[in-house]
């Protein structure tokens, strides 16, 4: 498979498929604090990339904007709302 950068296979582990509340703390505060944040999980810990995820109310009163970080090595993610301050 040649998902991964520069045509590498994505980098595998035996972890939970999931960031950890703690590991996602982690990078929502990096993003809060307006630093580049990092895999928590992968050893080289690449950089996250982020990618903006719009949405309309649909009935919750406000328009949702989301943010969704992914490693580009293991491919974990994690969304935050992050104007509302909470997670997906």
């Amino acid at each position: 498979m040649t998902d991964g950068p520069q045509g590498e296979s994505p980098a595998q582990d035996d972890g939970p498929a999931q960031y950890s509340l703690a590991e996602q703390a982690k990078i929502k505060s990096d993003v809060l604090a307006e630093a580049l944040p990092h895999c928590p999980r992968c050893e080289s810990h690449p950089a996250l990339v982020r990618k903006g995820i719009g949405g309309g109310s649909f009935g919750l009163g406000y328009q949702r904007k989301r943010d969704w970080f992914v490693c580009p090595s293991c491919r974990r993610s994690a969304i935050f709302d992050l104007k509302r301050g909470t997670r997906n």
